[in-house]
């Protein structure tokens, strides 16, 4: 599996554990708030995949320090040889997250299935009416995550959604629909937006807190736990 980045230490990515984190490249979405967008869009300036086998000396080495790897992007499940790896991150005896925005439900769910991912995280952008405008695209197709997102919310994986609030994009109502969408999921994590040297377009803004508290108190009558995350 090709990556082009690598966090070795993390104590935020994934909550109870130690982990290191993969960056994957590519991506099916253009959200113009994206703080990976190096990794998303395809240039001649991008640096070369880093070393596979440098990767997995390291995550070798550094098993009685490490617990867990988190595999995010860019979007990861477009790379085909995302479970092969996962099973060699389960042989050396790591937890696995993976994050995704959600397109390839099959590919996720099939992970989950055969226990080669611990944990997933899901991206929900906007509400169902929002999302196009949301993800930078003229026209998108909701049903693949809309599968997976029923999926999860009536099995007993372990799972969160997650949302990135900007002033452009969210509103009481789009919030409030995507609440409906949602209805019984476990947790949702509502995040805090700010522009940094890779977001495409920075004229986008932050929601403030006290709006942020808003939005999660409209959120809490659909979902079992709304928390805000970088607040």
């Amino acid at each position: 599996m090709r990556f082009y980045g690598i966090q070795k230490l993390s104590l935020v990515d994934y909550d109870t554990e130690v982990s290191c984190t993969l960056f994957t490249r590519g991506c099916n979405m253009r959200c113009p708030f994206c703080h990976n967008f190096e990794l998303v869009v395809y240039n001649e300036n991008f640096s070369e995949a880093l070393d596979e086998a440098d990767i997995k000396n390291f995550l070798l080495l550094h098993r009685n320090r490490l617990t867990a790897v988190v595999i995010t992007g860019g979007e990861p499940t477009l790379d085909p040889t995302l479970p092969e790896f996962c099973d060699y991150l389960k042989g050396l005896g790591y937890k696995v997250k993976l994050d995704t925005n959600g397109t390839n439900p099959d590919v996720v769910i099939d992970l989950l299935k055969k226990g080669l991912i611990d944990y997933v995280a899901i991206d929900i952008k906007n509400s169902k009416n929002m999302y196009s405008k949301t993800i930078g695209l003229e026209t998108f197709d909701l049903n693949p995550i809309d599968k997976l997102v029923s999926f999860l919310i009536h099995s007993d994986y372990e799972y969160e959604f997650r949302t990135t609030l900007i002033n452009e994009f969210h509103t009481e109502e789009s919030i409030k629909e995507m609440g409906e969408w949602l209805k019984g999921a476990k947790r949702l994590f509502l995040q805090h937006f700010q522009v940094s040297e890779f977001v495409p377009d920075k004229t986008l803004t932050e929601v403030e807190r006290k709006n942020a508290l808003g939005f999660r108190r409209i959120l809490e009558n659909y979902i079992q736990e709304v928390k805000l995350r970088g607040y």
